[in-house]
Formats: C-alpha cells, structure tokens, sequence
C-alpha cells in the first residue's frame, strides 16, 4: 500500500521552505560603475557637438541662385552643344545635353560642376539647375558617364560630356539652356 505522508502543521517543520519562497530579497548592488556611465555621458557630449558642428558649417551657396564663373572656367570651352530627351516606361522624362569640354589651361581638372539655366517666355524667373560634369565613357551598348574625377582632364584633352536633368519646368521655352562653369577644382 502507498504511505501517505503527514500535512505537516503551520509553524511546524515546513517554516524553512516557506521562508525560502517568500523572504524578501537584498537588492542588489550596480554592476555599472561610475567609470562606465562616464564613459556613456562622453560619448553623447562628442556625439552632440558633432551634430552642432556639422548644422553650422557653411553648406554654399544655393543650388537654384545663379553663381559667379569659376576662375578656370575660361580656360574648359563647352562646345558641340546637343540636347535630346527620352522618356522612361514609368512616364518620367530625362532631358540630356551633350557636348565637348576641352582644358585649354595649363593645370589637371579634377572636378567640373555647371549650371544650366532654363529661361521661360513668361517673364518669370528661369530654373537654374546645378549638376555636376559627368564624361562619356562609353557610347555602346548606352552611353556610359563617369566622374571627372575618375578621368582628370589634363592641359589639352577634349572630351565627350552628358548633362541629365529629370525635372524642368513645364513653361520652359525648349532652347537650349545658358551652361556655366561655376566651380572647377585643379591641380
């Protein structure tokens, strides 16, 4: 037969068991120390005078405001001047202008940024759009444009350049647009 265990009375030898289940526990000490949230407050500190800093630097002039000629700029003709469009399957329109840039200076040209400015025959103010001179690296299987940082222009090279523009205004009068060089870095 099975023994059947006594129900021990209360307060008698089961007092150990339910002390063990319901005593308070000591709270327990940090495992963090002073040194750690330290470190953690320095952090934050750097992070945020970085944000500040970066918010206060100077980020140029505006794209859209017509800008002075670059000091070499008289020095990288624009020529051969084309302008075609083509129109993507989602309905957007890219508008294209394709031309010759030669450096007839005497310094490498690493980088080229241009204006183009859009005139209307409204008598409202044009679209002036900033972008940077891309070269044609290749014409097949499509054209192919790179940075002119990845081809410096050295003293006499002429070559090929696309300009893309995705959104001109719909009042624009379909000539071809002013194009200045508003900033040319050299060597």
């Amino acid at each position: 037969m099975s023994e059947q265990q006594p129900i021990p009375a209360p307060g008698s030898a089961s007092k150990p068991e339910t002390e063990t289940l319901f005593r308070s526990r000591q709270p327990e000490q940090p495992s963090t120390s002073l040194a750690v949230w330290g470190v953690a407050g320095a952090v934050v500190l750097v992070v945020v005078l970085g944000l500040v800093m970066l918010g206060r630097r100077s980020s140029g002039p505006a794209l859209n405001v017509i800008q002075p000629l670059a000091g070499y700029a008289g020095s990288l003709p624009l020529t051969q001047l084309a302008m075609s469009e083509s129109t993507s399957l989602s309905g957007g329109k890219s508008t294209y202008i394709d031309g010759h840039i030669q450096n007839t200076g005497s310094q490498t040209v690493s980088s080229v940024t241009v204006q183009a400015i859009f005139r209307n025959d409204e008598q409202m103010p044009p679209q002036v759009e900033t972008v940077p001179l891309m070269l044609i690296r290749t014409h097949e299987p499509y054209i192919d444009t790179q940075s002119v940082a990845a081809a410096p222009l050295k003293p006499g090279d002429d070559r090929e350049f696309r300009l893309i523009f995705e959104s001109l205004p719909g009042n624009w009068n379909m000539q071809m647009p002013e194009i200045h060089i508003v900033q040319a870095a050299t060597k």
